[in-house]
């Protein structure tokens, strides 16, 4: 497992499952919510990153800002810096702006469509977790509210050095392109796994041709 044995890590910590389901507390503000999840997981320790950031900044002689490095220190500590972990994955999303509005259900009105998806994935961010398994996230969202959700995904897997697996039904064209390998399954077969930008030479060294003015998600899910 990416050079440790099992008995190195918990697994049950460094994964985690985003279903295609919002299921919350309508009662409980978006900023309630995460800071319960990140409290019921446990927000993880950062010494590694902290060090890792310490040494290559000693290596080029920068002198590190004050503000991040504050950040940094408050996040590596283990206790009681939920709220530093939360603040810091509520800006990622997006949902500084609602922070403080209550989630809402079918009865109490609350946070849009969007912005509940956004919190269902945010509650699983708070945690220690580098390995998230996100199951069609896309249902009831509109093309442009995907882009914006995958879009910070990208950033936050990027910053952190975490993997991120996400199934989506007919993504748009930018919101592929968002991604950074790509996984084809058909009848439970891998069909490919590879980087994105090589996925249209080999169909057509196998003989599928991805016509002209066709989007390469919807050409790959017809093949």
């Amino acid at each position: 497992y990416n050079g440790h044995g099992l008995n190195e890590f918990v697994p049950q910590r460094t994964a985690a499952y985003i279903s295609q389901h919002d299921v919350h507390i309508g009662e409980m503000t978006v900023r309630e919510t995460l800071a319960f999840s990140a409290r019921c997981q446990g927000v993880g320790s950062r010494y590694d990153m902290l060090s890792e950031l310490s040494r290559r900044e000693k290596a080029a002689n920068i002198k590190p800002d004050p503000d991040i490095d504050v950040y940094m220190k408050a996040i590596s500590t283990e206790g009681q810096e939920y709220s530093i972990s939360t603040d810091y994955v509520l800006k990622i999303l997006g949902l500084d702006i609602c922070a403080d509005t209550m989630v809402g259900d079918e009865m109490l009105r609350g946070i849009s469509g969007g912005q509940r998806k956004r919190v269902t994935t945010g509650e699983m961010l708070v945690g220690p977790a580098n390995a998230l398994f996100m199951d069609e996230i896309s249902t009831g969202l509109d093309s442009s509210t995907t882009f914006q959700i995958v879009s910070s995904l990208r950033q936050y897997v990027h910053i952190m050095n975490g993997t991120a697996v996400i199934s989506l039904l007919q993504p748009a064209p930018e919101t592929y392109d968002l991604f950074d390998d790509i996984i084809l399954i058909s009848d439970g077969q891998v069909v490919y796994h590879g980087p994105r930008e090589y996925v249209l030479d080999f169909f057509e060294s196998m003989g599928f041709k991805c016509p002209e003015r066709k989007g390469v998600a919807d050409f790959l899910q017809e093949v």
